[in-house]
Order: C-alpha cells, then structure tokens, then sequence
C-alpha cells in the first residue's frame, strides 16, 4: 500500500536523462568489445558508438551549452543544473571513450590483420607504398586542399560540423616566424585509402593480403611542403570539431516553413556554436591553446583521442567482404497472408491487377493483420499495401504521414504513381525530423511536383505518427483500409530496427485516423477518439488512468501486471503513476532499449519494477504496452515513447490490438525478451546495468535469434 508520506518529487528517484543515456551508448560499447560477437559486427558497434556521441554531442550537449548561456537554473527531476550536468557527462565519458579507443587500437586491428586486413601507418610503408600514395596525393587530394591561415590579417577560420582537419604549424626560413595555418580534410575522398593488389606485400606477412589501407589524413601530413612552398613544416597535428547542430526555426514567425528550414540548413555546418574539440594528446600546448580560443571552447570541451579520429568511419571497414565475420545475412520472410500475392505477381499474365488488388484488400477485411519487421519482409507487406492502393482503381484517396524515408524510397514512387493515377494524395511530411529535413525537403518537392497534396503538420508539434489511410469505393459503399505502425515508413531502416505494424479496416480505426488526419491537416480541435490513444490530445491521460486502473485491481484483490516496451522512459508523470502502481502491488517490466529516468527496485516506491534493455543485430524500435486489466487484457502498438516530448510535444498515436490471434503474438514476443538472457541487460536501483547470462545448465535465451527462427517457421 502507498505509503502517503513519501514525496514522489524528490531527486533521489530519478536517473539523469543525458547520463542514462551514456548508459545506454555504454552497452553499445560492450558489443564491441565482447568477444562473443563477430569481428566486423564488433567493428560496426564501434562506429556505432562513435556516430552516437556525435549526435548525443550535437544535440544534449550543444542544448546544455545554451542553457547554461541563458543563465537556466532549473533542475532537472534528479536535482542537477546545466553546469552539472555537463562536468557529469565529462567525467562518465572520458572512461568510456579511452575503452572504445584502446579495443581498435589494440585489439580489433590486430584481429583483422589476422584476417588479412591491415589499417597501416606511414612508417610502415615501403618505397613503392609511399610513391603510390605521393602519386595518389598529387593528382588527387592536393588539388581539392585549401590551406587557411590565421595571423592578424587572417581571423580564425570557419570549421565545420564534424570536420576532420590538420593544425599545421609552419616557420617562415627567413624570418624565423612561426605561423598557424588549418587544413581540412576533404569529406569528397574516401577516409581510408587503399592499395591495388599489387601494392599490399606488407611486413611479417609472405601471403596478399585481402585489404591494406592507410588514413588520408597520413597521407596529407606526409606531403603537405606541397601546400606550404618556401616554408619548413614544424608540426603537424589531427583536430576534429564537433558543433551544435539543432536548427532555430521559429516555426509562429515563418512565414515558409520550408523555406525558413532550408536557410537554417545552410548555417547548420557552420554556425553553430562549437561544443567538442578532438585531439591527439601529442598536440603542443600552444596549438590547442590556439584552438580553444579561436573556437571559444574551454578545458572540459577537449576530448584527447590516442588513435584514430572519427571512429564512425569504421562502417566502410565493416562492409568488408568477408561473410564469415559477420552475422548471417537476413532476409524478412513473406508472412501469411501475403505470401499467396507472391505467386500472383509472378503470374500476372493470369491474373489483372485489379483481381490482384480485389483479393488484396478481401485479405484485409477478412482480419487484422500484423506485421513484425524486420522479421517480415516491409516490401512484401506494407509497401504492398500502399503499392496496391496507388494502382487499384477502386481506391479514391491515400492519406500518410512521412518522418524519416529512403531517397529512393518505392513508397514515394508509389504515391507519385496514386497521384498519376487521379487519386487524391496527402502526405504529411514532417520537415524537422531532425538530421533528415534535408532529405525530406527533397521528397516534399517531388511530392508536390507530381501533384501529391504535401502538408507539414502543426506548428509546435512534430508529427511522429505512423499511419495510412486508404479510403476504397467498393459496390455502393465506402471502406477505410488503415495502417498503424511503430516506425518509419523506411524500406532501409525496416532491415534493421524492430517495428510492429497493424492492418486493418476496422471502421472505428478508420473514422479515428480519419479525424486525425483532419487535425493534422485542417483547423479541428479533436478532443476525443474512439480507439486510439492520440498525443497530445489523450495519451498520457489514457496512459495513466491504465498504469492507475491497474493499481486499483491489485488493491482489490485482484492480480496488476503492466508490460511497456519502448525506447525511452523519462516522462515525470508517467514514471509517478508508475510508482504508486509498484506501492499497490502491481508487478511492473519494462523493455527499455534506451534512456530510462525512473529507478527501480527501491524498497517501498519501485520494488515490484524491473527493467531491462536489449541490444543487439537489430535495434529495437517498437513500442507495446500491455495491461492485464483484471483478466480482461488490454494491449496496444504505436508510435510513441513514454518521454515529455512524445505525450506534449509530438503528433503520436497508439491503436489497441483486439484481435486474439494477434494479442497472443504480442503477448509471446514480450515473454521472449524477458526471458532473455543473452542480449539484455538489468537495470539496478544504483544506476547500472548488468548483462544476463546463462546460469549452469540454462539453454541461452537470444531474442533476435529466436524470432528469426520462429519467422522461418511461420
């Protein structure tokens, strides 16, 4: 029973945000350094990591930066200020990184070498290595170079977003001056530059081996007298610079979102205020001195990197041909149903494309359909959905929400040929998903040039909801075909992130995404729906009143049990009903892949929660929550995760799932992952995580491997 004296405010109960993020880049880490998994897949997490931090730097750091320069001094649930926070971050990372570093440096390298791969340096070359690469510098790095000085008649360059550069420190013979100058790295050549078989003897090794490459920025600091003619070339040191790199759109006072987004585009590389600063440690005092000043950066902003910089390069190392260091290729298998339009495609000449579509929307209207990706193939399930939609004849409008897609996505060219076709198209393009405006400025063109109705959503809200409508003329009525997902309509990312996705044409879930496409679209001020659980309209109020009914059940008598699987935890309201739920007795697992703010396991507020996180091949994406609801379950699918930006500031929406087919397969991939003891991880009550294994004689418990092979079995 709750304990009424217990203030649920306090700091104590409550995880940082940005450090249980580093918690989380942190099991990414251990990925890489676990020998258990595959050597390329062990190289792919360490550019994981590194792409991680650029962000998590872009983003959280750069937003305490300006919080701190707005004098904020507000505390967050756990009780910290900005200045907090930032020496937190420090202190939690640079451990992390020195890891992250000395597992390439020492480990990882020496097994690729074993493998035949070799990331060489320069001193280790021979003479027809090193003419190759003067060859290769000559004709095609020194002509795209642009050397930068700084000295009273030349201010201190502008640096881009992560831009990999060379601090060079030249003296001028004649009259012994010493002068600084700044060289980037062109982001235009390969990182890595590799040698022609011919060129890959290397010493200690009689065999050719399969690949020998050298870090351009080696090659640039061995010739660079080039770029400096008359001048002695003192020192050489490699920088890399991270900036703030969210956009400051005022979306009230545009006037053009898009064009208002396009000129922030433009700055982003640039003007952003610097937030990291990269270096070797064998950089003098007095260059990074120059640094720092030149880019208003203090001691704490300068990350010492003893080896490669910009581990996120690493994915062009991963994609080596060699199979049998990476994990077995996967392809999602065709579900039932839809494996049956399989055969009819390749029989077309049998079969029109309006009895295929005929039979593809009967498919629906005879039950809910599920889909699980990337265990089920997205092009043969949801991308056939709006593919048909778009050709058959029957169909009178599509209705879809964009936020992150492929460039050369089939779903776009499906909406284009809709268009084509005289149907009314909509689609809702979310232009500040954040480091993909640019890409969907791009798609919004080309939606509108082919005659799709293109709108962007709510000012103040992104649209993160995942849904279609289809509306169908069929005999003398009107039918609405929906789908209601957990992630992007995004052929690519469907191959590696979880998703879950319903089809339906359930009426009340078709009358629902109808108003809600209204709201989106026009001046509706909807404050009810029939099925769906709509940010920022209801959510967290529906959330809540579950997470409480819950709580009511296990004072009665009854048994409360609540399963959430998302990505993030940190919504303070949420995480209190959450609480008192645990307080009643009601037995409480979360699947949390990423940041998690509440604290569980503490003796009379969190005992009856566990949380764990699972990570692996795939990145888990989806989001479900269960509720027992006193035998009469409820369990729901969606976009949203259970974070203030999610149930406040976002367009999300989340469907309930009633048909018991598909209840019980939603039901069985949550016990899968809780049992698992192989990918995941166990949150304690003092912040840390520890990996599950196997005890003695335990069979090994993977969720990514059992799904997969329950997928094959289907």
């Amino acid at each position: 029973m709750k304990d009424q004296t217990i203030n649920l405010n306090e700091p104590e109960y409550y995880f940082n945000r940005e450090l249980s993020w580093l918690e989380f880049n942190y099991r990414v880490l251990q990925e890489a350094l676990n020998e258990k998994t595959l050597l390329l897949e062990r190289l792919k997490f360490t550019a994981i990591f590194s792409a991680n931090l650029d962000e998590f730097f872009m983003v959280r750091v750069a937003a305490l930066k300006r919080q701190i320069e707005a004098e904020v001094t507000k505390l967050t649930p756990d009780g910290r200020t900005p200045v907090q926070q930032i020496y937190d971050i420090n202190n939690h990372l640079r451990p992390l990184i020195k890891q992250l570093v000395e597992n390439f440096e020492y480990k990882l390298k020496q097994e690729l070498i074993t493998h035949g791969v070799y990331l060489v340096n320069f001193v280790d070359l021979n003479e027809k290595q090193r003419d190759y690469l003067h060859q290769y510098f000559d004709s095609s790095i020194f002509p795209v170079l642009t050397p930068l000085a700084v000295d009273p008649s030349h201010p201190f360059p502008h640096m881009s977003n992560l831009s990999l550069n060379l601090a060079v420190l030249v003296k001028n013979p004649d009259t012994g001056a010493e002068l600084f100058a700044r060289v980037k790295v062109p982001k235009t050549l390969p990182r890595f530059i590799t040698f022609p078989p011919e060129l890959r003897k290397v010493h200690n090794c009689d065999e050719i081996p399969l690949w020998v490459g050298i870090p351009i920025e080696q090659v640039m600091s061995h010739y660079l007298e080039a770029l400096f003619p008359g001048m002695n070339v003192q020192e050489c040191h490699n920088f890399r610079l991270t900036r703030d790199a969210d956009l400051g759109v005022q979306e009230d006072e545009a006037d053009d979102l898009l064009l208002a987004i396009q000129q922030e585009l433009r700055k982003r590389r640039f003007a952003g205020s610097a937030v990291r600063l990269e270096i070797h440690p064998s950089m003098a005092d007095n260059i990074k001195q120059m640094l720092m000043e030149g880019l208003d950066l203090e001691e704490i902003d300068v990350y010492e990197i003893d080896g490669l910089l910009g581990l996120n390069h690493l994915f062009d190392l991963a994609s080596l041909p060699l199979p049998e260091l990476k994990d077995t290729p996967w392809s999602g298998i065709i579900p039932p149903p839809f494996d049956q339009f399989q055969e009819l495609e390749m029989a077309k000449e049998n079969e029109d494309d309006n009895t295929i579509s005929d039979k593809f929307f009967a498919m629906i209207r005879k039950s809910d359909l599920m889909v699980h990706h990337p265990y089920h193939s997205f092009s043969s399930t949801v991308q056939q959905f709006i593919t048909q939609a778009a050709h058959d004849p029957h169909v009178m409008a599509i209705k879809m929400t964009l936020y992150r897609t492929s460039g050369d996505s089939p779903i776009l060219k499906a909406l284009i040929d809709a268009a084509e076709n005289g149907k009314q198209v909509i689609a809702l393009v979310e232009l500040k998903a954040r480091f993909d405006e640019e890409n969907n400025i791009i798609w919004a063109r080309k939606l509108e040039n082919a005659g799709v109705h293109v709108v962007y959503g709510i000012v103040g809200l992104k649209t993160h909801t995942k849904i279609i409508l289809v509306v169908r003329k069929e005999k003398d009525q009107i039918r609405r075909y929906v789908h209601i997902g957990t992630g992007n309509y995004n052929p690519k990312t469907a191959r590696l992130y979880t998703d879950i996705g319903l089809i339906s044409c359930r009426e009340d879930l078709g009358a629902d995404l109808t108003d809600l496409f209204n709201f989106l679209t026009g001046y509706s001020k909807q404050k009810a729906f029939r099925k769906l659980l709509v940010a920022p309209v209801t959510m967290r109020d529906r959330m809540i009143a579950m997470i409480k009914r819950e709580a009511e059940h296990s004072r009665d008598g009854g048994s409360g049990r609540i399963i959430a699987k998302m990505n993030s935890v940190v919504d303070v309201p949420v995480i209190q009903a959450l609480y008192r739920a645990s307080q009643a007795g009601v037995k409480i697992d979360l699947i949390v892949r990423g940041i998690c703010s509440l604290r569980p396991g503490i003796e009379g507020i969190s005992e009856n929660i566990r949380v764990i996180s699972i990570i692996g091949r795939f990145l888990e994406h989806s989001r479900i929550f269960y509720f027992h609801n006193n035998g009469e379950e409820e369990i729901y699918i969606g976009s949203a995760d259970w974070m203030g930006r999610n149930l406040s500031r976002r367009v999300e929406a989340i469907t309930p799932i009633e048909e018991p087919k598909l209840i019980k397969q939603l039901q069985e991939i949550l016990e899968i992952m809780l049992s698992d003891n192989r990918q995941s991880w166990e949150l304690k009550s003092d912040g840390s995580y520890v990996k599950r294994i196997p005890v003695e004689g335990e069979e090994e418990v993977s969720t990514h491997e059992i799904l997969m092979r329950m997928a094959k079995q289907h």
